[in-house]
């Protein structure tokens, strides 16, 4: 598909209609924590329980097939962010793997060196490398967020030639935030450093090059995109052969399997690669295009309806006297936090949830944003994200519902 030819609509309605939970009548906007399955996903799960599998490298069918199932979802998230299916690492989840990785980097890290945190990240993106660099005796150095914007304050400033790694995300779960990765991530090669990217929050609302963010690792979660509940890191191989993570004994040595731990959920496999396709056939691509490209034309399309649709809760949020929007970050995810006055979050998110509105509350794991914010002691914030089957219906049954909390009429 060309850059010049317009992208069709993703059809909502369509993709909604595959999504088994939707008939339960919620209105879903707490995706940014994890999105409903749809059914095409949910039936490759069910039809590998329901096969002969067995361990790998046994000498079967049964064990075959597993591996197999291995392999397509590697090639699957490799397609998925443009990266190649050796150097996908697969595991239960992405603060799982964070630990893994971050164990496997400190062992060389030592006093005098240095890791580039921000308190705009998850918490999963920030204490196991902080713990690391503890015990390493490194030391770690924040980069700080703008209150008024929710944007990083100048990230590259605290990288230097003593940096060993910088961790930020590819977008805030918490705000939106999409910071300039690309900027951040040449200025920790500039000097010799590494760059781990958490995408779980960016990956499920737009397209990703991991070569064009320039992430040394990149890490992402399946089930924040439709999938199930496992993530994935994303390196190059060659950087994967050169770090030796903590294993048992008789695991295997080979490149990516030495990072992931234990036996894996064989039936969770195809649902990884059901959701990829289910993502790439989100609009039609031309007869022959592989599934990379037609990831990306998707992606393409499911960000402007995705943004169309957000802009519609913006408005209606800025509309509302008695709703304080936290950040306003120039380039973000279709993803807001905010305030009502003479609510706390909690019970916000407990009027919304009756009236079948589903919000999070708190502060989402991430931990140093909302100490920065001040918002910790009186609960944190209300967060409204928007999914690819999030309507207009949907956002308009979310604004009446806080019209009623700002109006004074919760429980």
């Amino acid at each position: 598909m060309s850059e010049q030819t317009p992208l069709p609509p993703v059809d909502v309605e369509a993709l909604r209609a595959k999504v088994p939970a939707l008939a339960e009548g919620l209105a879903f906007f707490d995706g940014p924590g994890g999105t409903q399955v749809p059914a095409p996903v949910a039936g490759a799960v069910a039809a590998m329980l329901g096969s002969a599998v067995s361990n790998r490298k046994g000498p079967h069918a049964a064990s075959r097939r597993a591996e197999q199932a291995v392999e397509d979802a590697r090639r699957a998230v490799a397609d998925l962010v443009g990266g190649v299916p050796e150097g996908v690492v697969l595991g239960p989840s992405m603060t799982h793997l964070t630990y893994v990785m971050a164990g496997a980097l400190a062992k060389t890290w030592g006093e005098g060196d240095e890791v580039v945190l921000t308190r705009l990240d998850h918490d999963a993106n920030v204490r196991p490398w902080a713990q690391a660099a503890a015990r390493a005796g490194a030391t770690v150095r924040w980069v700080d967020v703008d209150p008024a914007t929710g944007e990083l304050v100048d990230p590259v400033a605290e990288i230097t030639e003593r940096t060993r790694l910088v961790a930020v995300a590819g977008a805030s779960n918490a705000l939106g935030t999409r910071p300039d990765v690309a900027a951040i991530t040449a200025a920790a090669d500039a000097v010799g450093a590494t760059s781990y990217v958490d995408g779980v929050h960016l990956t499920p609302h737009a397209p990703v090059d991991v070569a064009e963010l320039g992430a040394d690792l990149y890490a992402l979660s399946l089930y924040k995109l439709m999938g199930p509940h496992m993530a994935a890191v994303v390196a190059d191989p060659v950087l994967l052969e050169g770090l030796q993570p903590d294993k048992l004994l008789p695991a295997s040595d080979d490149v990516p399997v030495r990072f992931e731990h234990g036996t894996p959920p064989f039936e969770l496999m195809p649902g990884a690669t059901a959701a990829v396709d289910l993502l790439a056939d989100l609009v039609p691509g031309a007869p022959g295009e592989d599934r990379r490209t037609r990831l990306v034309a998707s992606m393409a399309a499911l960000e402007a309806g995705e943004d169309r649709v957000f802009a519609r809760l913006l408005a209606g949020l800025e509309g509302m006297g008695a709703v304080t929007r936290v950040g306003a970050p120039a380039r973000r995810t279709p993803t807001v936090s905010f305030r009502v006055a003479g609510a706390t979050p909690r019970e916000v998110a407990r009027w919304l949830g009756s009236r079948g509105v589903a919000v999070s509350d708190g502060d989402y794991y991430a931990r140093e944003l909302v100490e920065v914010l001040g918002l910790r002691g009186s609960g944190g914030m209300v967060r409204a994200g928007v999914a690819p089957y999030t309507d207009d219906s949907d956002v308009d049954r979310l604004l009446a519902a806080v019209a009623e909390v700002a109006d004074g009429a919760r429980a």
